[in-house]
């Protein structure tokens, strides 16, 4: 597979104003790919945030591993951080988002009572990578649809503020990656879950990569959808997206066969994964 790297102006644009407007915000909603914990937070964030408070949110569970979305939330915790479990898809989850803002600002909003200033909204900032659910989230937030959604990254171009109730307002921003993948691992995680465009990149490469992931950590999910033996799961991989096409009916046509997949898997219709597998990725980052 090719090195990929995505960088679109508007995103180094929008990290400069993320910097210029933190100081209007209360709190920074941080999105993240619960199939992605590690992977789909932007390694900028920490700086460009500094002690800003945050409410990280492991979105997207539903197509997630739920016992590795446990383990994530634990780490996360671990690291200071509150942290919310959601589907914003379904709206499961998202009632809770100003319930815990309230938690982790407590003592902002006690200190300005003291200072005899009114109960007001929060402030808040949405941020995240291109197509983790933001405009999703946001429309979630709102009760209806507001923010432009779309299943391709890249959607949401500028800024704009959302009152959601009396009790929360939103700045929502575009997603923002960073500017060179130095670990190419991240760069087709972050393309196998959709976060980067597919024109980028082989769909067949990337087929084949998600077919190495789910023969390693879920080969029963993967036996089970396209009808596999366990000797099969053995072959190489290339074999097996052949074998694949075959079984489909696609013959030897693997392009039809690698958009297949990887639409397939990007629609968890293998079932829950988590490409950051917290056994290994949880060490690697310590």
């Amino acid at each position: 597979m090719n090195n990929i790297q995505w960088f679109p102006g508007h995103m180094s644009k929008a990290r400069r104003e993320v910097q210029e407007k933190l100081k209007f915000v209360d709190i920074v909603f941080e999105l993240i790919d619960a199939r992605l914990p590690l992977s789909s937070r932007n390694p900028m964030l920490d700086q460009i945030l500094q002690q800003k408070p945050r409410l990280v949110l492991l979105n997207k569970a539903d197509l997630a591993d739920q016992s590795q979305s446990l383990k994530w939330k634990k780490w996360f915790e671990e690291q200071g951080h509150r942290v919310l479990i959601i589907n914003a898809q379904e709206n499961k989850g998202v009632k809770q988002i100003v319930p815990e803002s309230k938690i982790v600002l407590k003592e902002k909003f006690e200190r300005e009572a003291s200072r005899g200033i009114k109960p007001r909204a929060i402030k808040a900032m949405v941020i995240g990578i291109p197509n983790v659910g933001k405009s999703t989230l946001l429309n979630r937030l709102v009760g209806k649809k507001i923010a432009q959604t779309g299943n391709k990254p890249g959607v949401t171009k500028g800024q704009q503020w959302l009152r959601i109730s009396s009790e929360l307002e939103l700045l929502d921003t575009p997603g923002i990656l960073w500017p060179k993948f130095e670990d190419q691992e991240i760069a087709k995680k972050l393309a196998l879950t959709g976060a980067i465009k597919d024109q980028l990149l082989h769909l067949d490469d990337l087929a084949i990569y998600g077919l190495e992931v789910f023969a390693r950590f879920y080969p029963a999910k993967l036996a089970e959808r396209y009808k596999l033996s366990e000797d099969d799961l053995f072959l190489p991989s290339v074999d097996l997206l052949l074998l694949i096409a075959q079984k489909r009916g696609f013959r030897d046509d693997y392009e039809r066969a690698s958009e297949m997949i990887v639409t397939e898997i990007r629609q968890g219709k293998l079932g829950g994964f988590t490409l950051d597998v917290y056994e290994e990725m949880s060490q690697k980052d310590e």
